[in-house]
């Protein structure tokens, strides 16, 4: 006969929704297998109480037969051979029905006691079995929910000691009913066989027996073809005792090596250490869904990666559903004020952001680590799981951090060549280092000790104590955030470019030069190895807003500005060479008595690093061209306040010499009388000095007689 379909008792402890489909799909068989071995038995008791419907009941026993082909089982429906079997019983009984009677003790043992013991004992244990496994299922959701809902805040010993006992028992009990339920289901493939074939086998062996005259109807082929049915019969059930034999040794060994993974969380993690080279990985999550503006939900869902898509199942589901694309993708461990073990994945473009939960430490990092993998497009080659520790390996050494001051220094000796070559050979992640970057130029450019900040720490200078100790005398209150009260905002918001980018700060280190083009490259290096080697996975994520007056960046929650690099600051920015997605700039600010400090930041990009720097640069140029218009215009009003106070003082010295006319030709006209004509009949015209002088002479005589 074919193979016979089983269920995995292997992926009972996984308990994934495909698993789940496959169960319903034994259960909807055995739903049809025990209607029709139903009809079956009633037929066959009709045939054992009345010997007188013995013709009709076995005519409805033959029609039956012959209906078997008609039935759609789930499992085993097109059992060719089976059918074939079936319908030559079915021809034989229906010869049979109109000329035999069969005995009731002789039908009671060889044809109703099989039928009856596999529909009472075998179909009602296992009914019995599902119902438990059911009770068992809805314990180990119950629990698993208890336990993940324990608070973070107030972490309580007892609390937790409990709900992981809980999750401990109940996960093990629905292992094991599982594991049994599986066995009675796979174990009933074969018992369905034997059920409906030892019945018939029995019917027709009394019927020999009994009609000692039935040779004409049962000939020497018929014989030969019922030793071949109980040859089958007894192979199926050597065949079955062989299938049970291993399923009962498989659930030993499950039991055995499963035990440690009940508990949720890992006991030791040295026994089970987090593989970083997977690039494809399934298993429960919560993912959180917003219910409101400030609310949320956790609903707990089956996730699979399907190459370079996360896709989730809830169960009771045919098939999976997209739940973000993984391709460029990003990744990084969160803090959630009501849940452990979380991670955030965000899409390329930024405008999608997926919150997961799983159940251990371990678990997470395993998750992070796989969806990295697929971010880089790992999946899509032959090896990929190889190519991955190749790639996680290369990223160790190529983020080895560099050498103290002492090693260069003995690396320099003529002794030691191949330190030198070794030394000289470091380059930055993932690209090589300029000619002239040498082992001391390392030196001139970070120092050695210098520490590195992975938080965003707003930078310190003289001026901006200078403005906080301005601002507390003054009573005005100052921003944690670095922002000022005065009019930047508003300048900002003049601003001709505005361009806003998603990134996420990786981390900042002081240097020694802001000139050199090499110094973003080897900070990049030596803050992706520091990174790398205390294992830090978390990134502020925030909005970096570039404007031609300055950089911010900018909470995406609440719309605060973090930090305000001015533009003018900003010595020289540059993206990596062959990882586009990060990038960098020095800021040089003054130092307390004078000297100047440099900072360089390096951040994270949606691959927008080559775009950001360029946006920058843009942003410079027109701040450039900016100031030389705002001083050309400045001195354009300067020249024309110089005129116009020039007219002003023209037009006063010329209002000086109109008065001046007026007050002569005042006094002209009253000295015209006293003058006598002359004898041509003119009249005498003085001049200006003539008139002022007996202007003056008028006035002495007037004041002299008014002094009489």
């Amino acid at each position: 006969m074919p193979g016979i379909e089983k269920l995995p008792i292997e992926e009972t402890l996984e308990d994934s929704p495909q698993t789940r489909s496959l169960l319903g799909v034994f259960e909807e068989d055995t739903a049809a297998i025990s209607s029709y071995c139903t009809q079956l038995y009633q037929a066959m008791q009709r045939i054992y109480d009345a010997q007188n419907e013995l013709s009709a009941a076995t005519h409805l026993t033959s029609r039956l037969l012959k209906e078997y082909d008609k039935q759609r089982f789930p499992l085993g429906g097109d059992d060719e051979v089976m059918s074939s079997t079936l319908q030559q019983f079915a021809k034989v009984i229906d010869e049979l029905s109109s000329c035999h009677a069969v005995l009731s003790t002789q039908l009671a043992d060889a044809m109703m006691f099989p039928v009856t013991q596999f529909k009472e004992r075998d179909l009602k244990e296992i009914l019995t079995l599902k119902e438990v496994f059911q009770i068992a299922s809805n314990d180990h959701d119950t629990a698993i929910n208890r336990y993940s809902r324990l608070s973070k805040r107030r972490d309580n010993e007892k609390l937790r000691a409990e709900a992981v006992e809980d999750v401990y028992t109940s996960r093990k009990k629905q292992h094991q009913t599982m594991m049994h339920y599986f066995c009675s289901l796979n174990t009933l493939q074969y018992k369905k066989k034997t059920a409906l074939l030892e019945p018939l086998l029995g019917y027709m062996q009394a019927q020999i027996s009994f009609f000692k005259l039935g040779s004409e109807n049962l000939t020497q082929q018929w014989e030969d073809f019922l030793g071949t049915i109980g040859t089958s019969v007894q192979n199926v059930r050597r065949e079955m005792e062989e299938e049970v034999g291993q399923m009962q040794q498989t659930i030993q060994d499950m039991e055995r090596s499963c035990d440690p993974l009940y508990a949720p969380c890992d006991p030791d993690p040295a026994h089970s250490p987090v593989c970083r080279n997977l690039t494809r990985k399934q298993g429960y999550l919560y993912i959180r869904n917003k219910t409101g503006l400030v609310s949320s939900s956790w609903e707990r869902q089956y996730f699979f990666t399907q190459g370079g898509n996360l896709m989730q199942q809830g169960r009771g589901e045919v098939a999976g559903g997209l739940v973000t694309d993984l391709d460029n993708c990003s990744v990084m461990a969160v803090d959630c004020d009501d849940r452990r073990f979380c991670f955030q994945v965000t899409s390329f473009d930024g405008k999608k952001v997926v919150t997961l939960q799983s159940e251990s430490r371990k678990d997470c990092e395993e998750w992070i680590a796989t969806i990295n993998n697929i971010s880089k497009r790992i999946y899509l080659s032959e090896n990929a799981e190889e190519l991955a520790a190749r790639v996680n390996q290369s990223a160790l050494e190529a983020v080895t951090p560099s050498p103290s001051f002492q090693q260069r220094h003995e690396s320099m000796r003529p002794s030691s060549k191949g330190r030198v070559g070794r030394a000289s050979s470091i380059s930055s992640v993932g690209s090589e280092p300029s000619p002239a970057l040498s082992v001391l130029s390392l030196d001139a450019l970070v120092a050695p000790d210098t520490p590195i900040q992975f938080d965003i720490i707003s930078p310190v200078s003289e001026e901006n104590s200078g403005q906080n100790k301005t601002a507390a005398q003054s009573g005005r209150r100052s921003n944690p955030f670095g922002e000022s009260g005065d009019s930047t905002s508003e300048d900002s918001e003049d601003s001709i470019l505005h361009q806003l980018f998603i990134v996420r700060f990786l981390g900042s280190m002081e240097v020694k030069t802001a000139e050199s083009a090499d110094v973003i490259s080897e900070t990049m290096r030596q803050i992706m190895a520091a990174r790398a080697i205390h294992n830090i996975f978390r990134m502020t994520e925030s909005h970096l807003l570039v404007t031609c007056d300055c950089l911010k960046l900018i909470d995406p929650q609440t719309q605060v500005t973090r930090l305000r690099f001015p533009l003018s600051s900003v010595v020289q920015c540059l993206s990596h060479q062959d990882n586009k997605r990060l990038f960098g700039f020095v800021l040089q600010s003054a130092g307390g008595r004078g000297d100047s400090r440099a900072v360089c930041y390096i951040f994270e990009s949606n691959n927008e690093g080559e775009k950001i720097c360029d946006s920058i640069g843009l942003a410079k140029q027109i701040a450039f061209h900016s100031d030389m218009d705002r001083k050309a215009v400045e001195k354009r009003k300067e020249q024309d306040k110089a005129k116009e106070k020039q007219q002003e003082e023209l037009s006063k010295q010329r209002q000086i010499e109109k008065d001046l006319e007026e007050q002569s030709r005042l006094i002209a006209a009253s000295s015209r009388p006293a003058n006598p004509p002359t004898s041509d009949g003119q009249f005498l015209v003085l001049s200006n000095s003539q008139s002022e002088d007996s202007d003056a002479g008028e006035e002495g005589k007037k004041k002299g007689e008014s002094e009489a």
